[in-house]
């Protein structure tokens, strides 16, 4: 109910208590104007963090370093990383100081962060499902390969311009990115929603990401 069109993100805010004293145990995530978020929020608040929820324009990356973050999420959003705000600069900041997952529109962040091309993939999937493939690794450690996800996206990280710091964790069957994470440090991306309803595991991936310390981005 969190993404329900009749109530403003401010209202969710209040009602969640996203805005909260800095802790040392703060999970930040930047919104990137997605009624999803507040999914991604109730998810990671159910599993023991403390989240600390701010728009991708109404706070800085100086603001987001005082917040002392444990770890921090980019959120899903409309439109391409050009319109993401501050969280390619919030990426590249806080790469090797934190873990970092990117999900949907933040997972192309850290694609175009990295030197990779986001481009339009040729389909249109809105509350589509589809079945992913995976490594079992980070993120996936006790999700079944492949599971079920819900995707809304028409860009994708083109796979020829794969970073040379990234490397493909997740895709479709016809092979399409899915996930990505960075070789030597915990930055995570993943293009599907994880935090919808219909997603399967959406729990278990999210859990996987809070329990990632900066000693292992495996």
């Amino acid at each position: 109910f969190f993404s329900h069109p009749s109530f403003s993100l401010q209202h969710w805010i209040r009602l969640a208590g996203a805005q909260r004293e800095p802790s040392t145990m703060t999970t930040v995530m930047i919104d990137n104007y997605d009624s999803f978020t507040y999914n991604v929020y109730q998810y990671l608040s159910e599993l023991g963090a403390k989240v600390h929820v701010a728009r991708n324009d109404k706070i800085t990356v100086d603001e987001v370093v005082k917040l002392n973050p444990i770890n921090i999420v980019i959120s899903p959003g409309p439109g391409s990383p050009k319109d993401a705000g501050i969280s390619m600069e919030v990426i590249k900041k806080f790469a090797g100081k934190v873990p970092i997952l990117g999900i949907c529109l933040g997972h192309q962040c850290i694609f175009e962060v990295y030197g990779g091309d986001v481009v339009v993939s040729g389909e249109i999937w809105h509350g589509k499902t589809s079945e992913m493939f995976h490594d079992k690794k980070g993120l996936y450690v006790g999700i079944p390969s492949p599971f079920k996800a819900t995707r809304y996206h028409s860009l994708v990280g083109k796979k020829e311009t794969l970073p040379k710091d990234l490397m493909v964790t997740c895709e479709t069957k016809n092979g399409l990115i899915q996930g990505v994470r960075h070789k030597t440090l915990p930055i995570y991306g993943v293009q599907y929603h994880p935090e919808s309803c219909i997603s399967e595991y959406g729990k278990t991936l999210l859990k996987n990401f809070l329990k990632i310390k900066m000693e292992s981005s495996a």
